[in-house]
């Protein structure tokens, strides 16, 4: 801190020599007028502010030498002002080392945002699964839907079941996922029950959903669900209709396996909801499983950038369903089929 006041006060020593450098220079132009004072004018008496003071001290330079020294001296002792340091801790948020706590806070998880699947169009996810299986060869009977002459071939069969984004339904409610199952006999794997599941990850994806799901149907596709003819499809042909694209759905055949089976079991068990039914009937118990109530919930946190842990239970729920249709279609077929049985009849022997 020393170095730029000792240049300052060179700098004035300087300007101090040369302006009294100029002063000698003009003293002998007032030295005749001296010199003719004193031949007999008087002298002028000094100024009062002059009186009795040194020469030196009447520089121009004299006072900015004096405030430079009181300041360079003032400005080494007074301390320079220092950062609060605890202040700036607690507008960061940050805890010392010493204040007690474990640590630095943990830096925030990245979000698993992982979906199933390939990603065949732009947010428009496919999962496909195959479970090995018998497929069954003859017409299976529609005898337990009340349609005693009809069969339909197992290959035709699809059973199908969507996720959507409300249960009210309406043209506001649009279907984010749909399952499909059907028989197959795959060149690798054999016979088997093939799932596969489109699942849309951005609204704008829908329409690509709904054209890959109608390359899945035939003129002899036939489909199956569970209160499907109620809700299901009517919400499809709603979402076909404003994508501007062809309704699939209406021109093909139906079977509601819901109908049937409250028939059956209706006074049997509590009530007659898919879980229920596997439960009591096929003997199936899910695990961690999400209910279909809160797939909803699941779709709209992934869309405003939450995880997808709760969407990839909700194709987990979703895969669980149509393999269970495939199961209670054959299951009712069955009991139909022992129920159209006569009993037998006891053949006593004759009496002579």
């Amino acid at each position: 801190m020393a170095c730029p006041v000792s240049v300052s006060l060179d700098k004035l020593r300087l300007l101090r020599r040369q302006a009294g450098e100029a002063g000698v220079s003009a003293t002998p132009a007032v030295a005749p007028a001296a010199a003719a004072g004193s031949t007999g004018t008087p002298a002028l008496p000094p100024a009062a502010n002059d009186a009795g003071q040194p020469a030196p001290a009447r520089s121009v330079f004299a006072w900015v030498e004096k405030e430079i020294r009181h300041k360079a001296s003032g400005a080494s002792s007074a301390p320079r002002p220092t950062a609060d340091a605890a202040g700036l801790r607690r507008l960061l948020g940050v805890r010392g080392r010493g204040s007690g706590s474990a640590g630095p806070a943990p830096r925030p998880r990245a979000l698993d945002r992982a979906l199933p699947g390939t990603e065949i169009e732009p947010g428009l996810h496919l999962i496909e699964s195959f479970l090995p299986q018998d497929i069954p060869h003859a017409p299976l009977s529609l005898a337990f839907a009340k349609r005693e002459q009809a069969h339909v071939s197992p290959r035709d069969l699809l059973f199908f079941d969507t996720e959507t984004t409300g249960l009210a339904g309406g043209t506001g409610t649009r279907a984010f996922m749909i399952g499909a199952a059907d028989w197959h006999e795959d060149a690798q794997r054999g016979p088997g029950l093939r799932i596969r599941q489109l699942m849309i990850s951005t609204m704008a994806a829908e329409s690509a959903m709904l054209r890959h799901f109608c390359g899945w149907l035939a003129p002899t596709t036939v489909f199956s669900s569970y209160n499907g003819r109620s809700y299901d499809a009517p919400l499809l042909k709603t979402r076909y209709r404003l994508a501007r694209q062809g309704d699939p759905i209406t021109a093909l055949d139906h079977i509601d396996l819901l109908y049937p089976t409250r028939r059956r079991y209706r006074g049997v068990w509590e009530n007659c909801r898919l879980a229920t039914i596997e439960r009591q009937l096929l003997k199936i118990v899910r695990e961690d499983d999400l209910p279909g109530s809160e797939a909803p919930s699941a779709w709209l946190r992934y869309l405003r950038g939450g995880d997808a842990v709760n969407l990839r239970r909700v194709a987990d729920h979703n895969h669980q369903d149509v393999v269970t249709l495939a199961q209670l279609f054959l299951t009712l077929v069955e009991q139909q089929a022992q129920a159209d049985v006569p009993p037998p009849v006891n053949c006593l022997p004759l009496q002579g």
